[in-house]
């Protein structure tokens, strides 16, 4: 069709009559009777102008929001056309120039976009910006908010230095040997059965060799914070609650929150009883939940504590399965600082408490990882055990999600089949990890700031409340901050772990050499004598 044909055809309408848009016939249907009312009521010449700049208005109007006719384009034989595709008005809305310049994303995603506001993670951001180093940078921000072991690094380095070609490329080590093949085809991806085999191991070690761990039982993840999270989406559905005593892991509320859409009803445990949970402060969170018509499906706890580092009782550990059981309810067992004991307290696995009473271990799951433990956060393995064998095949086929790579899990087998050097390995890291507790508190007890008892972790739990302007959450803050900015301190202060008692914070200790304890000291007096 030709552009005059197409002229002739757009002035008429579907029934061959004369188009009547709003530029002719109708437009002068609504200008005659206004202009009769306006005639009567007050004279011609009003009665004529008034419709027609309402006229030339309205036509305006429609010039300047009418749609653009698109450019001409090349057709398939090199002639230019146009073509009677109209763009859509929105075009505008969505342009960069009359917006942020940025499509929207789901209200999930803008939620987790903007959080991080709290004390530990702001603190970590300083951190990462200007790090303290005692050569290169000593006036940077000194790290004690990061719970990762730097003290035995050098043993892991010294057997990666001997052992990692053999182990991840001798293709006649049998397990722990990876061809070609093997690296590139697809692994289960809820762990190799060999690496499996490797932890469960490694767990039983752990634990001083009181229980031993069934590898057919576990699913690898890549890290802890996966399996958290993974478990978490297995045993709740979104708006269910989990009871957690306080205070508690800041990162918890991001592990659960964020994609499980879990509720955390933290559990205040005191001072006065060093922060260990008992049964009545259960009941009454539960009872509250209840009213407030909110599901709990499961209690979650770290052993040791973290942040406090005391140790649950093999009672107290029988005891909250009894409550659990009674309520039927969830036991999550958090024990990823399991070999990072220190104390002459006893560690006791909840897996033990298992092994020994007429319970219903469908109910009972342990987290597990290497990060703590092993020093290798940076590898990312972590598990899930359990014995409730709906969750186990939910949590395999999720574990598609965070799968080890093969050739990490290769290393890792043949690092944890070297038993010898597994057994040094916790005995050193142990060691290494009391002496610099001590130096730490030590030192602190020298400005009057006392810690509560800990017997494993990686870090010490400080009352330096008397520091504070007034006793409140404002004045933890205010401490924090001061902290942060003048002490150039990374510290965790005890609102970001839901303490009900304000002044305590978690000062770890593993990312320091002994050399760094007295510049720690030092700066914290700054604070302190201001204070």
């Amino acid at each position: 069709m030709t552009s005059g044909s197409s002229e002739k055809s757009a002035a008429k309408d579907s029934t061959g009559s004369p188009a009547t848009g709003l530029g002719g016939g109708s437009g002068m249907q609504l200008i005659v009777p206004l202009q009769g009312v306006v005639q009567g009521s007050g004279g011609i010449v009003l009665g004529s102008l008034i419709p027609c700049a309402l006229f030339y208005v309205l036509q305006l109007y429609l010039k300047r929001n009418r749609s653009p006719s698109p450019p001409p384009s090349p057709s398939d034989d090199g002639s230019w056309e146009t073509h009677a595709i109209s763009r859509s008005p929105s075009r505008n809305v969505l342009s960069p120039r009359g917006s942020s310049g940025h499509a929207a994303v789901s209200s999930r995603a803008s939620s987790i976009a903007k959080s991080g506001g709290s004390p530990y993670f702001v603190g970590s951001r300083k951190c990462s910006e200007d790090p303290y180093h005692p050569i290169d940078n000593p006036d940077g921000v000194i790290q004690l908010g990061l719970a990762e072991n730097h003290l035995s690094l050098d043993l892991i380095g010294d057997w990666l230095a001997k052992h990692m070609k053999d182990s991840v490329l001798n293709e006649q080590r049998g397990l722990g040997g990876l061809s070609i093949s093997r690296l590139a085809a697809y692994q289960p991806f809820d762990g190799l059965m060999e690496l499996k085999m490797g932890v469960a191991g490694f767990m039983g070690q752990a634990v001083g060799g009181s229980v031993s761990f069934d590898p057919s039982q576990i699913v690898l993840t890549a890290g802890a914070t996966p399996a958290i999270e993974i478990l978490s989406f297995c045993l709740a559905d979104p708006g269910n609650a989990f009871l957690v005593p306080s205070p508690y892991y800041p990162g918890y509320d991001r592990n659960m929150r964020w994609r499980a859409g879990i509720e955390l009803i933290p559990v205040p445990c005191r001072s006065m009883d060093n922060f260990v949970l008992n049964i009545a402060l259960l009941e009454r969170s539960y009872n509250q939940a209840k009213k407030r018509g909110v599901k709990v499906r499961a209690i979650l706890f770290s052993n040791p504590s973290n942040p406090v580092g005391n140790l649950l009782s093999r009672e107290t550990l029988h005891d909250l399965i009894d409550f659990a059981t009674e309520k039927n309810i969830h036991v999550i067992a958090d024990e990823v600082f399991a070999a990072s004991t220190y104390g002459n307290e006893e560690f006791v696995s909840i897996a033990e408490v298992m092994n020994t009473h007429e319970f219903d271990m469908s109910r009972i799951h342990i987290i597990y990882g290497l990060s703590k433990d092993l020093s290798i956060p940076g590898f990312r393995i972590g598990l899930i055990y359990s014995f409730n064998e709906h969750l186990l095949a939910a949590a395999s086929k999720l574990s598609r999600f965070s799968s080890v790579s093969v050739p990490t899990q290769h290393l890792v087998i043949s690092m944890l089949t070297d038993t010898k050097f597994i057994t040094e390995y916790i005995k050193m890291n142990r060691e290494r990890l009391r002496v610099m507790y001590e130096l730490l508190v030590n030192g602190l007890q020298q400005l009057g700031i006392e810690c509560a008892k800990s017997s494993g972790g990686f870090y010490c739990w400080a009352d330096m409340s008397k520091f504070m302007k007034s006793y409140s959450e404002k004045g933890e803050f205010e401490l924090w901050k001061d902290m942060l900015n003048l002490a150039k301190i990374h510290a965790t202060p005890g609102l970001a772990c839901h303490c009900i008692e304000p002044g305590w914070f978690r000062l770890c200790f593993t990312t320091l050499t002994q050399k760094d304890i007295p510049v720690v000291i030092e700066r914290i007096k700054r604070v302190t004598y201001r204070h």
